[in-house]
């Protein structure tokens, strides 16, 4: 067995390409092998910021012979037909080909046995389709060539079994050689094998292995910072980078001016990684950032990189600079005289400017406020400021630092009290805030973008819940009554991570507020705008809608029809009516869109999909509304399920199901739930009875108190009972009274069993 050893070299490759074109060079390479019959047994690719890499083992010096069979036309088929296979196979007469009997009858078959071809040339058509088709996001071209590449393409080393395979794409002809560090070693370097490559690039300064590079950068400075008491900030984002920057990573310390170092770290650390590619360093004994930095040169310099390192730290010192000047820059503007730039901002059109998003935000906030336990005055005044630091020069520089600056600028212009610092006393009939209010209304202004993914921190301080909730659901809402809504897998507003956010909040803090209540404030505000009544018609709702609290239609028409009649005296009933059937049916759609972000959340924390779809529906067949509640039935109907009694549950239920559907389908008309005890006649079907009677008694209260577990428990110890009815009592009697009355008593059952879960929905 023999090993394939290929390295396309170029000019330098992005660093945020490299991991997945590596990936993509060794999955095409393989994907042509296996096509070509062979079966490889061991590979890995490589990419540096000049090169990519890979090694194929376990390739046999030529491929194997095979036996191609044709299926041709049946015997005595047309001779237009006969005369076009014989041209698609090559042959002049049908008496080259066999005819074989089948079980459709007799046809013309054509087999050939083709030789093997010698492995070198397979792999010289793989190589060269695999370049021209290489799936880059961006290529260019250059020179006279149509090659297109990521960068100028050099040089092809490609060797099978210690020899070249010869090949020519776009001008450059394959080799045996290599290149080593541009500065370091400029010398060609000759490789047939992959071991004598890895080593002969080692000795030209270059490390092959990504996660080589990526180890010793991180090894070495640590130590670095060690030595001076510090500790580095680890970042792995920022590692990846520097690592696909250098093919010998040497990393250096630097420093700069302590007095940069009154500047928020999160503004050190934003210049250092974003515009330099800096690791920042901590002090552990002030839990601040130390005014050292570790950055990570691309060679070996004489002097031990003293003179790279003063070019480091004026580069630095420029970019801190810079910083310090647009953060004292901002600092002498009140937060709220930034916040009112916001009206000349567009938020998107026909959703008005970011100032008209913050309104909304205000209302909302306020309004939710009371729900989780917030001060409606301080949610109201964090919303009003949330957005203000948009419209700073820092985060204009920075626009991740957003939300994070404004509690910065809240802390030096409110809680610091710095005379230096500008400051506002509170507009005429606002309450003013005392220094810990302040504090609040800081850490929501900081936290309202929360949770921004996966794995991130959830809001949980009831003024940061409040503004959290008003900003995303206000996204959601708004977009939806354009129609720009989530497909398939586009999603440019971040919309389902909006909505998964809402989900995580709500389920933090075990909040029990419906999804739906949200959207009655907003939409009479978002309908009303002319942009928004021009394209209303075009928003697409779901073929099979599952409606929401009824109650909710008539506050949600209330709302409309108020804000229309106060806004438009002359036309407002009118607008009104076409507007509130659009409100609702949005709502539906928005709810119903909740649901399915809560199935892909709850399907990640392990939970069966069917389990999930047995506690989303209430027995009036409405979407559960509540998502603490789902979640609760989610629990117990899991853990139950996972027992004995949970399959004594399912079984019961299941075989009563069956029976009531079957005679549903029947009949045709409802079956009632309400049973005469006078006509039962059985003792099966009398104990049966008792036995619904004794476990209502438990799990009434139960499900009132929402101890589902303890419900289903008593639902549970049905199983007994129902046997014995099954086996003892003809439920399909001939005497009408007496089947609908045995009916009844099993829809009971299978009522009192929804009320926790639809059962009918659990596999297995």
């Amino acid at each position: 067995m023999s090993e394939l050893l290929l390295e396309i070299f170029s000019e330098e490759i992005p660093a945020r390409m490299q991991d997945k074109a590596a990936g993509d060079l060794l999955r095409l390479v393989q994907e042509g092998l296996i096509e070509a019959g062979y079966a490889p047994t061991g590979s890995k690719a490589f990419a540096t910021p000049r090169r990519l890499s890979l090694v194929i083992t376990g390739l046999t010096a030529a491929q194997k012979d095979r036996v191609e069979e044709r299926k041709g036309p049946k015997v005595g088929a047309p001779d237009k037909a006969i005369a076009g296979f014989l041209k698609s196979a090559g042959l002049s007469s049908v008496d080259e080909a066999v005819i074989e009997e089948g079980p459709k009858g007799a046809f013309y078959v054509v087999r050939r046995e083709i030789k093997g071809r010698p492995t070198s040339e397979i792999i010289a058509e793989i190589v060269t389709g695999t370049i021209q088709k290489f799936p880059w996001p961006k290529a260019m071209r250059w020179g006279a060539g149509a090659l297109r590449w990521v960068r100028p393409l050099h040089s092809i080393l490609c060797c099978f079994d210690g020899e070249v395979v010869d090949f020519e794409i776009a001008g450059v002809k394959s080799g045996d050689i290599t290149y080593g560090h541009r500065f370091m070693a400029g010398d060609a370097i000759q490789a047939r094998s992959f071991e004598n490559y890895v080593a002969k690039l080692a000795h030209g300064k270059v490390m092959l292995d990504g996660a080589q590079r990526r180890e010793h950068i991180l090894g070495e400075a640590k130590a670095l910072c060690q030595v001076q008491g510090l500790e580095l900030v680890e970042d792995e984002g920022l590692l990846r980078e520097v690592a696909g920057l250098a093919e010998w990573p040497v990393p250096l310390m630097g420093r700069f001016d302590e007095k940069f170092l009154q500047l928020p770290d999160e503004v050190l650390i934003a210049s250092m990684r974003g515009h330099q590619k800096y690791f920042s360093v901590r002090d552990p004994k002030t839990e601040r950032l130390a005014n050292r930095f570790i950055v990570v040169a691309n060679m070996e310099a004489p002097d031990g990189g003293a003179a790279m390192g003063v070019g480091y730290e004026r580069v630095l010192t420029a970019r801190l600079s810079d910083g310090w000047f647009l953060y004292n820059q901002d600092l002498k503007t009140p937060l709220e005289e930034h916040a009112k730039k916001l009206y000349d901002v567009t938020f998107f059109e026909g959703l008005g400017s970011i100032g008209d998003k913050v309104e909304r935000l205000a209302a909302l906030a306020r309004e939710i406020a009371p729900k989780v336990g917030a001060d409606p005055d301080k949610a109201e005044k964090a919303a009003r400021l949330a957005k203000a630091d948009l419209v700073t020069a820092m985060v204009g520089e920075f626009p991740e630092l957003q939300g994070l600056m404004g509690w910065y600028y809240v802390q030096a212009q409110k809680i610091k009290s710095d005379p230096s610092r500008a400051t506002t006393s509170p507009p005429q009939g606002e309450p003013a805030f005392s220094k810990s209010d302040w504090q609040e209304i800081a850490d929501a202004i900081r936290d309202h973008y929360k949770p921004a993914g996966q794995g991130d921190d959830v809001p949980t301080a009831p003024i940061s819940v409040a503004v959290a909730l008003a900003d995303k659901i206000d996204t959601l809402v708004a977009f939806w009554s354009i129609g720009e809504k989530p497909t398939g897998s586009k999603d440019p507003f971040a919309l389902r991570r909006a909505a998964l956010g809402v989900i995580q909040i709500l389920l933090n803090s075990s909040l029990r507020i419906p999804v739906s209540e949200f959207t009655v404030k907003l939409l009479p505000i978002l309908i009303a705008k002319e942009e928004i009544s021009r394209k209303r018609r075009e928003l697409e709702l779901r073929e099979e809608l599952v409606g929401v609290n009824p109650s909710l239609r008539g506050e949600m028409t209330n709302a409309v029809e108020t804000f229309f009649r106060d806004s438009f005296p002359n036309e407002g009933k009118r607008v009104a009516d076409e507007s509130i059937d659009f409100a609702w049916n949005l709502t539906v759609d928005l709810t119903a869109f909740f649901h399915d972000r809560l199935k892909v959340y709850l399907r990640d924390k392990g939970y069966k999909q069917s389990h999930v779809d047995a506690v989303r529906v209430r027995v009036d067949g409405m979407l559960e509304d509540d998502l603490v509640l789902i979640v609760k039935k989610l629990e117990a109907l899991s853990e139950t399920l996972g027992g004995e009694e949970g399959a004594n549950l399912l079984a019961a239920y299941k075989r009563a199901g069956n029976i009531v559907k079957a005679e549903a389908k029947k009949d045709k008309t409802p079956i009632s739930e309400t049973v005469e005890p006078g006509l039962l006649k059985e003792p099966a079907e009398k104990a049966l009875f008792e036995a619904v009677g004794e476990m209502e008694k438990i799990a009434e209260p139960a499900l009132k108190a929402e101890q589902f577990s303890k419900a289903m428990e008593a639902m549970a110890r049905l199983r007994g009972p129902l046997d014995a009815f099954f086996e003892k009592v003809t439920v399909n009697d001939d005497d009408a009274a007496l089947r609908a009355n045995r009916l009844a008593l099993l829809c009971m059952i299978i009522a009192t069993c929804n009320r926790v879960a639809d059962l009918s929905k659990i596999e297995g």
